[in-house]
């Protein structure tokens, strides 16, 4: 979005030297989106930004394949079984995530981390994490984050960074790093009926500029402790021949990547916590697109959050039963008391599927009794997308097997 920051050391005029102590250059580098024709940064670094030592695979392995939802049915995934429930793991915010659902667009990983991730950038779109629960650092080429439960982390294509997640022992920390990843294969913006022309935040929008918190810093590498020439493996997705057309690669590069002594432009990473979202409602029920927080190239991303509901006096709160005909509805429940699906068994870390073709809508009994409420207290990420979404390694692993009859009290022989 284009939301002009500044940071560091920069030269009066862009494209211009920008000398080190010792009377050379600092280099400049131009990160920008749709090859110079959108958003962009200069970033000024110590080292040559295309300098590398060595490059090998990183082996995703069938991690990233997908089995179709066929027969087609809506499911539910219960993704707090896929890791210990004490949080200690072993794994990381990067390599430890686990596939719950994809297609050519987007992926939706689940991790549970307790480890500090290697140097990592994905190539291929931006990704939007979700924090259910936890807290962790997050150190990047543009800065640094402290991220807190209900924190959304943009982070844009190809930004160097890693996860540090505040585990048990770190003072005031006790909660493990539960990490939602929403991957597109695009970038992730707000909506753009929420911008001006301009690109600024307009009225109407649940959310303004105020409400969006960027990177702290400069940081660099004597800053976590670490030295300016010290050899670093970035971890790299990037397009390819595997599963879903994506592969990794491993670079050695001859420097530690926090080297940026200074950047400015309108493209970086950014934080936006879930209870800074002003939900919008109404006399009657509130379509979903008033939940919207992002968008997508073939998806979009709201969220539900504690809200008043309907006032008109015959009001039915809950949804009405509705066919998604253009998309897949992936809803993650996170916290307090979803009305709807009261009866179904989802409760908070449970995703429901509900696929495009599929007419779905509230329990057997949800409607009536929704009658006459003033209030909801629920907390969920919603992903929806124009193209159907099939089963990764973590679905398969989650799905209850049931769901899909819960409206007619179980499945009939």
């Amino acid at each position: 979005m284009a939301y002009y920051r500044s940071m560091g050391r920069l030269p009066r005029q862009r494209h211009t030297q920008l000398k080190n102590p010792d009377g050379g250059l600092f280099y400049e580098e131009l990160m920008g989106e749709e090859g110079f024709s959108s958003d962009s940064s200069l970033l000024y670094h110590r080292g040559l930004p295309s300098a590398i030592e060595n490059a090998e695979r990183w082996e995703l392995g069938d991690s990233l394949a997908t089995t179709a939802n066929h027969p087609l049915l809506p499911r539910h995934l219960k993704l707090h079984d896929l890791f210990a429930q004490d949080g200690k793991t072993g794994a990381d915010a990067v390599t430890g995530r686990r596939l719950v659902l994809g297609n050519g667009d987007v992926r939706i990983s689940y991790v549970v981390a307790d480890t500090v991730s290697p140097w990592y950038r994905n190539g291929i779109g931006d990704e939007c994490v979700y924090l259910e629960r936890g807290n962790a650092s997050v150190e990047t080429v543009f800065g640094s984050f402290e991220l807190r439960q209900g924190d959304y982390l943009m982070v844009p294509r190809a930004t160097t960074h890693r996860w540090l997640p505040r585990v048990e022992g770190d003072e005031g920390y006790a909660e493990p790093l539960r990490a939602y990843a929403i991957e597109g294969n695009s970038h992730i913006t707000p909506p753009k009926r929420y911008l001006s022309r301009f690109g600024q935040l307009l009225e109407h929008a649940p959310y303004c500029e105020r409400d969006l918190r960027g990177p702290q810093g400069p940081l660099l590498a004597e800053d976590v402790q670490a030295e300016v020439s010290e050899s670093t493996r970035v971890y790299v997705k990037h397009r390819g021949d595997g599963p879903s057309g994506i592969v990794g690669t491993i670079y050695t590069y001859p420097y530690h990547p926090l080297d940026v002594v200074g950047w400015d432009g309108c493209l970086y990473p950014y934080v936006f916590n879930v209870e800074d979202f002003m939900p919008i409602t109404g006399k009657v029920h509130q379509p979903p697109p008033v939940h919207q927080v992002f968008e997508g190239t073939n998806f979009v991303i709201c969220n539900f959050v504690p809200r008043k509901v309907d006032y008109h006096p015959d009001s039915i709160p809950v949804p009405y039963y509705h066919s998604n005909v253009d998309s897949d509805e992936i809803m993650f429940y996170v916290d307090g008391d979803y009305e709807a699906r009261k009866g179904s068994g989802i409760g908070k870390g449970s995703i429901s599927l509900h696929p495009g073709g599929h007419a779905h809508g509230p329990q057997p009994g949800a409607y009536e009794n929704s009658v006459g409420v003033h209030e909801f207290d629920e907390l969920a990420v919603m992903v929806d997308t124009f193209r159907p979404m099939e089963l990764g390694e973590g679905g398969r692993a989650t799905d209850d097997g049931a769901y899909a009859w819960s409206w007619v009290g179980g499945k009939r022989s």
